[in-house]
């Protein structure tokens, strides 16, 4: 199946793309390659497939929450750039106005 220019263009305007007319002459084929590929993997014959989202069955990874020891506040603050009133000082980004 050969693809007209004006497809490929059609498809480069979708994707956003700006492509020469000798990009186009050399993307045609490609493209039709591709697309006769998809149209092989459309037959085949998969009907007793159940449809999937992944191939393995999905595993719970997270770990239970356990209460551990942490830093004292003083250890943290006294790696801090700025400490005021017992917490981290930073730059104000929003302003008071309105």
């Amino acid at each position: 199946m050969a693809l007209p220019p004006d497809e490929v263009r059609h498809v480069a305007r979708l994707a956003r793309l700006a492509l020469t007319d000798d990009e186009v002459a050399e993307l045609a084929p490609q493209l039709s390659r591709i697309l006769a590929y998809a149209e092989h993997v459309g037959e085949v014959a998969a009907d007793d497939v159940e449809p999937t989202t992944h191939p393995f069955a999905p595993a719970d990874v997270t770990r239970p929450d356990e209460r551990r020891p942490s830093l004292s506040r003083d250890d943290v603050l006294a790696a801090a750039p700025q400490v005021e009133d017992h917490r981290f000082a930073v730059p104000r980004i929003v302003s008071q106005e309105g």
